[in-house]
C-alpha cells in the first residue's frame, strides 16, 4: 500500500510539474526592431487618429506602421516619418533611431521630390493641358533627377541600419478609369495615373540596385481607387486640406498594410 501511495504521489507531481512547464511556456519572440521612415503616406494623413505629439508631420495611429507594429510586437519601435518630407529629409531628419540592432525599415518617399501637390493643385483647378504640362514636368523629374536623391537616401539609410530588411513602399494610381466619375476630366485621371506608374517605376528599380525590397501597391489598391466608390483614398478635402487625395484609414489597413506585411 505504501508503494502504491508513493507511486501516485510521485506521478501526480510529476503531472503537476509538466503543467507547470506548459503553463510557463516560453513567450512569442518579438518582432524585429523596427523603425518607419518617409513622407505623408507613411506618416498617415488621412488616416485619422492622429498622434497629437507629432504636430505637423500629422502621424497617425491607424497608418501603416502602427498596424504593423500592433500586429508584430516589435523589440523596439520608432516612427520619424512626416507630413510634406522629400528625401533630404528622410537623410538629414529621421535616421536617428537607425543602428545595427534595426531589423525592419520601412518607408514611402519619392512623390514630394516630384512635386505631387502642385501636380494635384494644378490638376483641380487647371485646363487639361495644364494638367498634362505639369505631369510631365514631374515625371521628367522623377527619371533624370529623383533617381539619384533616392540614391543618397538609401546609401544613408543602410549606412546606419547595416542589417535591416528595408522595404520601400510606392504610390497607388489615385483614380479608377474608364467609369463615369464627376470631378476632373477622363484626361486627367489618366496622366495623374501615369504619374504614379513612372515614379514607381524608378523607385522600384533604386530599391532594387540598393537591395531593398519594393512594396507595389497598386494591385492591392486596384479597384479601389478614387470613382470606384470604395472608401480607401481621399479626394478633394476642405479642412483639413492636407488630408486631399492621401489614403483613408481603410487605404492604409487593406491597401498599405497588406503590402508591407507580405514584403516584411
Amino acid at each position: 500500500m505504501r508503494r502504491v501511495k508513493l507511486r501516485s504521489t510521485l506521478v501526480a507531481f510529476g503531472l503537476a510539474m509538466m503543467s507547470g512547464l506548459v503553463l510557463a511556456g516560453p513567450a512569442h519572440a518579438a518582432g524585429p526592431a523596427y523603425v518607419a521612415l518617409g513622407d505623408s503616406y507613411s506618416a498617415g494623413n488621412g488616416a485619422g487618429n492622429y498622434d497629437s505629439s507629432s504636430g505637423g508631420c500629422h502621424r497617425s495611429l491607424s497608418a501603416y506602421p502602427y498596424l504593423w507594429k500592433n500586429a508584430h510586437a516589435p523589440s523596439s519601435f520608432a516612427d520619424t516619418s512626416c507630413s510634406g518630407a522629400v528625401t533630404t529629409d528622410v537623410t538629414n531628419s529621421q535616421l536617428a533611431p537607425l543602428n545595427s540592432s534595426t531589423g525592419l525599415v520601412s518607408l514611402t518617399i519619392g512623390g514630394n521630390d516630384a512635386g505631387f501637390s502642385d501636380v494635384m493643385t494644378t490638376c483641380v483647378t487647371g485646363s487639361d493641358a495644364d494638367c498634362v504640362n505639369r505631369v510631365n514636368t514631374a515625371e521628367n523629374y522623377a527619371r533624370n533627377t529623383l533617381p539619384a536623391r533616392l540614391d543618397a537616401t538609401y546609401d544613408a539609410i543602410r549606412a546606419k541600419a547595416p542589417n535591416a530588411k528595408v522595404v520601400v513602399l510606392g504610390y497607388p494610381h489615385m483614380y479608377t478609369l474608364d467609369v463615369f466619375c464627376v470631378g476632373l476630366s477622363a484626361t486627367k485621371h489618366s496622366k495623374i495615373d501615369e504619374a504614379s506608374d513612372v515614379i514607381d517605376g524608378v523607385i522600384a528599380a533604386r530599391a532594387a540596385a540598393h537591395g531593398f525590397v519594393f512594396g507595389d501597391v497598386r494591385t492591392a489598391f486596384g479597384g479601389h481607387e478614387l470613382c470606384s466608390g470604395d472608401d480607401w483614398l481621399h479626394s478633394l478635402v476642405v479642412s483639413p486640406g492636407w488630408e486631399s487625395y492621401h489614403p483613408t484609414a481603410t487605404g492604409h489597413a487593406s491597401g498599405y498594410y497588406p503590402v508591407l506585411n507580405a514584403n516584411s
